[in-house]
């Protein structure tokens, strides 16, 4: 679909937008407390929206959740708060959860793999992580990470289900996959942590900590992957640089630390954000500039695309540029404001 832009018609600054899996609903969240979703199609985005009014706060995320569960919309709140839509036929968008165990803004959610169920993560200013997850039996259970990141979680993502090497290992035709449930956050202490679930003590539990920024990580990023030898996870910072782990699956405990430019990025680096296929990453700046990166056969880093409030420029291999789209998407600050993830401020 050709670029677009459009009037969202919130009042305030809008700091996500989120496709369903189909890629055809885009739902928004602003600051001006309301979430409104938008039908899309390859011609057009419709001009009238659902607006979901019942933040009492800036809403920093939304987070659909994979169509086999409904269409289920999670979102969270400088309110303290995070809320899961259903919409219905016969009643349109609903809360079914309001979970509200946090006692500082709630910065990020994000959905499990369906593979694993449904289960929400999501990271708050208090410093913890907690997982809400709907039951064979019908009710919501909710568990928590006690200060996973003391001064406050900025982001949270989970890795894919499916392990690095699961397909190319001798045999595995064959013999059955164990999924994996594993998640990274991203906070005010600087670093990414990445935690594993234990079986034998029903809890997630810390399996690694990443440094290598020296202030508060935005955002955390796994890229998908279906089972190919490597795992990649990126990071981006307050220290506006970009950091790019890569795990063999022949060394499962051991990340290999990139950066991906040599110089920083001439601001806050906001969002770091994976193609599906897991091969482009794009990094949203507080320049209002959005570029895409791609490695090549040497393992190095480059960029392919540059997008900024003007339309894109395309780079290729040999660094020429030419002019893309016209127009692009209204401009998103993909994260909340300085300052509001920090446990003493929410």
């Amino acid at each position: 679909m050709a670029s677009k832009s459009f009037d969202t018609l919130h009042d305030e600054m809008i700091h996500d937008a989120q496709m369903d899996y189909y890629g055809k609903r885009l739902a928004t969240a602003s600051s001006d407390s309301t979430i409104r979703v938008f039908d899309v199609d390859a011609e057009s985005i419709s001009q009238t929206s659902k607006v979901l009014s019942e933040h009492k706060g800036p809403v920093w995320q939304v987070s659909w959740a994979h169509p086999k569960f409904g269409t289920i919309l999670a979102s969270c709140s400088y309110d303290g708060r995070v809320l899961i839509w259903k919409e219905t036929a016969e009643t349109g968008w609903t809360v079914i959860k309001e979970h509200k165990k946090h006692k500082g803004s709630v910065n990020s959610i994000a959905w499990a793999p369906h593979e694993l169920g449904p289960i929400l993560a999501c990271g708050s200013s208090d410093g913890r992580i907690s997982l809400l997850t709907f039951t064979e039996e019908g009710v919501w259970e909710d568990q928590m990470i006690d200060e996973a990141h003391p001064a406050g979680v900025n982001s949270v993502s989970w890795a894919p289900a499916v392990p690095a090497g699961a397909i190319t290992k001798p045999g595995s035709n064959s013999a059955p996959i164990t999924l994996v449930k594993e998640l990274v956050s991203g906070g005010c202490d600087m670093l990414a942590k990445t935690w594993l679930w234990s079986n034998e003590k029903n809890r997630f539990e810390q399996s690694g900590t990443l440094e290598g920024h020296s202030d508060w990580v935005r955002d955390v990023a796994y890229a998908p992957n279906i089972g190919l030898p490597r795992m990649y996870l990126a990071t981006c910072s307050q220290d506006r640089t970009v950091l790019i782990w890569i795990k063999d699956a022949s060394s499962p405990d051991q990340w290999k630390k990139t950066k991906l430019t040599e110089t920083p990025f001439p601001d806050v680096v906001w969002r770091v954000s994976w193609s599906l296929s897991g091969n482009l990453l794009a990094v949203s700046c507080g320049d209002n500039k959005v570029t895409l990166w791609k490695e090549n056969l040497q393992g190095n880093w480059e960029q392919v695309s540059e997008y900024n409030e003007k339309g894109a420029v395309t780079t290729g291999p040999s660094g020429s540029q030419t002019s893309g789209p016209k127009q692009i998407n209204n401009s998103v600050n993909s994260a909340p404001p300085a300052g509001t993830a920090a446990a003493s401020t929410s």
